[in-house]
């Protein structure tokens, strides 16, 4: 309420007779303004129950060429903008669950929704052509945009949502970022995800893991291994929360023994992230 209302309501009204009282009360209940709109439970799948993939689950992550649908996995993450339903689909007849990749802390001059984003909130680029981070602290412009791209992909009919560029506040992004602002942040796209039905991915942020990990369904990483940090992201494993992880520049040998160990999902993948991908081989191969 701001100042002006509470002044014109501070005095003392006289008092109602009960029926009008009552008569008031239903009202405002009645007229109450809803809150955004869900996407409708897709067929076979509850509301109340989202998919939630276990440690260890095998996975596909293909985000250029052509898709190939044939590759045995029983996940795929693929690029929410670039597929339709009916691929969404398709995989679903074969068994696979499929997850919509996103980006949600960046804007990508390539997609169609590029223009709704104002200058404003355009930050420095992220070191990929063509992307900017995002001032991921005027949720007042992110959150109508993010809720359209996620409806997107549960319309579309993915089971879940795997958010990019989650971590500007650990990069130069040109706005005074800090780590409460990226955890505001992070948990407002997971409730997004999950008024779509949506299960929903943390996409690297290490730091945020204990945090974050009740408010996420499983976890996608990069590099964990080169860089020394698979450990951290053990509470999603502890929580019965896959991770799902991807090296670029080690051979298999030196991370699929810790991948075993830690309970992680991991791949072998080039950086284009097309469908070529190694996995670790079976314990004792």
């Amino acid at each position: 309420m701001d100042d002006r209302m509470a002044a014109r309501v501070s005095g003392r009204p006289k008092a109602l007779p009960a029926t009008v009282l009552i008569l008031l009360v239903m009202l405002a209940g009645c007229t109450s303004a809803p809150g955004p709109a869900p996407s409708p439970a897709p067929s076979g799948r509850s509301a109340a129950a989202r998919w939630q993939p276990e440690p260890g689950t095998d996975w596909q992550w293909q985000l250029s060429g052509r898709l190939d649908t044939s590759v045995d996995a029983p996940v795929y993450d693929i690029d929410g903008f670039d597929h339709e339903a009916a691929q969404v689909a398709e995989l679903h007849r074969k068994g696979r669950k499929v997850i919509c990749y996103l980006s949600t802390g960046a804007w990508e001059e390539f997609r169609p929704d590029a223009a709704r984003f104002p200058t404003a909130v355009l930050g420095k680029g992220n070191g990929w052509k063509g992307e900017r981070w995002l001032d991921i602290r005027r949720t007042d412009v992110l959150e109508p945009l993010m809720e359209s791209r996620i409806s997107m992909c549960a319309k579309k009919g993915f089971d879940a949502v795997e958010p990019d560029n989650m971590d500007g506040y650990r990069n130069p992004s040109g706005f005074p970022l800090t780590a409460a602002d990226q955890l505001r942040y992070n948990r407002l796209v997971a409730r997004i995800a999950h008024r779509h039905h949506l299960a929903v991915g943390l996409k690297n942020d290490l730091p945020q893991i204990p945090q974050l990990v009740g408010d996420f369904d499983f976890a996608v990483n990069e590099q964990c291994a080169q860089y020394e940090e698979c450990e951290e992201l053990s509470p999603f494993i502890e929580a019965g929360k896959a991770v799902f992880h991807v090296e670029y520049e080690l051979p298999v040998a030196r991370f699929c023994g810790q991948s075993r160990q830690l309970g992680l999902s991991s791949l072998l993948k080039k950086y284009e992230l097309g469908v070529w991908r190694e996995r670790c081989p079976a314990a004792g191969a």
